[in-house]
């Protein structure tokens, strides 16, 4: 299983001690603010399962991110297929989800460009995409942090969300090869 290093983290296979960090992760009101709910742990564990089963099919996914000074578990980043139908679709979405006690440090960006030098080098996708709510302005920094180019003409309504939903209309960069400065 692959491992990334950057010189602060370790984006690494998960492990059974992931479990209950993760819960507290995605339990957390702020972590979870621009997603429809925070996950209940049966949900959080449902999740766990989808991103094993993505590394089993597609050789990669959402690595657990460690600390590499402490060892500890402080969240994930890494990539999936779109998992909907949309008119960018089929494509690798890279994410990002750190808990509070680790915002603001740059562990996002840093553990993102390694997952993007990964994708382009080692994978050679063409293209990565982004997306989040035009209001996770954090998010959008990172996107923006890794030279991912925005064009509000991709901007879309999240299928999964319903109608009239306050988080359906979500704003979509794009990363290729060719962008990137990796």
């Amino acid at each position: 299983m692959t491992v990334l290093e950057t010189p602060r983290l370790l984006l690494r296979p998960w492990q059974e001690s992931d479990r209950e960090p993760f819960h507290r992760m995605n339990a957390d009101p702020r972590v979870m603010e621009f997603f429809a709910a925070p996950l209940s742990p049966a949900e959080s564990d449902a999740m766990l399962v989808r991103v094993q089963g993505h590394f089993a099919q597609y050789g990669f996914g959402f690595f657990a991110a460690e600390l590499r000074a402490t060892g500890e578990f402080i969240g994930f980043t890494g990539m999936s297929h779109v998992p909907f139908a949309a008119h960018f679709t089929p494509c690798v979405e890279i994410g990002w989800r750190l808990a509070t006690a680790y915002w603001n440090q740059g562990f996002a960006t840093e553990g993102a460009r390694a997952c993007l030098r990964y994708a382009f080098q080692e994978l050679a996708l063409p293209e990565v995409v982004a997306f989040t709510v035009p209001a996770n302005q954090r998010s959008r920094r990172v996107m923006e942090k890794l030279g991912m180019a925005r064009d509000p003409a991709d901007d879309f309504e999240h299928p999964r969300l319903p109608e009239g939903h306050p988080l359906r209309r979500h704003v979509l960069y794009r990363a290729t090869l060719l962008q990137s400065h990796l």
